[in-house]
């Protein structure tokens, strides 16, 4: 299904005074530069004769495309994504999101500097599913998902920046270049305390600038690869939303009539059942490989509260970043620059403010400074 991404280790170094455990302290700062170490700068994996030809041509594509975000799109010029890294395994981190049984509002946790967040980070699955079952301990729904790629929001950069990582360098280029524009989009803005502003803000960028990639570098080829690719995930966003709207209809009954509580769970496992059954139809429509959505049926085996309240950060607040960018005067490196400046604006508003202005377009062109 759609990629989830983070800010991931930016979260687990800075929150490191403010952890609860010694142990996360230690997977946190050896996870990262581990990471750190193995990566080299791509240059030399390009020229050395046993790196293997597909991966040397990914390396290359992915330059073209870091050229293109910092020519065309206006994204930063920095160490990031210059080296490669392989880790040998199939993600990053592993992300645990958390949320109450009636609720789709995800739990956070709060570290110095970043602020609060919606999820924790793992370099061990084992240890995400370990921290899943404690929350489950508790009463609360778990999502536990592999990231492919975070963000340090530039930090690292004296280090020689984020790299580029083996768990995604072969995605179809669509996504490889969605991929870097959102990672390097969280090097532009960052809000604390607002998972949902952030990744909405760079998911906008990934998209305005993936189809910005695709119209204007890309081959016929791979412009109609990815075409089959977004539609499968637009026609999956639009069931999820509709479903999470759903379920919010369901919660917030109980709030407004704590009385049927007794039939919360009904009406939320009829909402779930009308999920999967939808999902049911929409796949027999899809076609092609089936384990090109497997990704997908993994998900709606195990969607609940949290995997929905996950998905939702990186999807809600996305119309209104694409209006400001389109009032801001669209795609133009003036115009790119402008959209930031705008967007920056927002993140020093109140949280309140900037969701309020995001969810109204119209308001959303010039807000006022704070």
């Amino acid at each position: 299904m759609n990629r989830l991404l983070t800010l991931g280790l930016l979260v687990t170094i800075t929150g490191l005074a403010g952890c609860s455990t010694a142990d996360y302290y230690w997977q946190a700062v050896n996870g990262h530069w581990e990471l750190m170490r193995a990566a080299r700068p791509v240059a030399e994996w390009v020229t050395e004769p046993q790196t293997p030809e597909a991966l040397r041509e990914r390396l290359k594509l992915t330059q073209s495309i870091r050229a293109f975000a910092t020519d065309e799109l206006q994204l930063p010029d920095n160490p990031s994504y210059r080296r490669y890294a392989d880790l040998k395994r199939p993600a990053v981190v592993w992300n645990v999101v958390a949320a109450p049984v009636d609720s789709l509002k995800p739990k956070t946790w709060c570290f110095p500097v970043a602020g609060c967040v919606s999820y924790r980070g793992y370099f061990n699955e084992a240890d995400a599913r370990a921290e899943a079952r404690t929350l489950e301990s508790e009463g609360l729904e778990t999502s536990v998902y592999g990231v492919p790629a975070y963000s340090t929001l530039g930090w690292m950069n004296w280090a020689g920046g984020d790299p580029l990582v083996s768990t995604f360098i072969h995605y179809p280029e669509g996504e490889l270049a969605r991929l870097l524009f959102h990672e390097l989009a969280h090097q532009v803005v960052y809000a604390p305390d607002d998972t949902m502003f952030n990744e909405s803000f760079a998911t906008a960028v990934e998209r305005l600038g993936g189809a910005r990639w695709l119209s204007s570098q890309a081959s016929p080829a791979a412009r109609e690869s990815y075409a089959a690719f977004d539609a499968r995930r637009r026609a999956f966003r639009a069931l999820t939303l509709a479903t999470r709207t759903e379920l919010e209809a369901v919660y917030q009954q109980k709030k407004d009539h704590p009385s049927v509580n007794g039939s919360l769970f009904a009406m939320k496992k009829d909402v779930m059942q009308r999920f999967r059954e939808r999902y049911a139809i929409l796949r027999a429509t899809w076609g092609g490989d089936p384990a090109s959505y497997r990704g997908y049926d993994a998900w709606v085996a195990r969607a609940n509260n949290a995997s929905f309240a996950a998905q939702a950060a990186y999807d809600e607040l996305v119309p209104g970043f694409v209006a400001l960018f389109e009032r801001e005067g669209g795609a133009t490196p003036e115009g790119w620059r402008r959209f930031y400046d705008a967007v920056k604006l927002l993140a020093a508003s109140p949280k309140e403010e900037r969701r309020r202005l995001l969810k109204e377009p119209s308001l959303v062109t010039h807000p006022d400074p704070p």
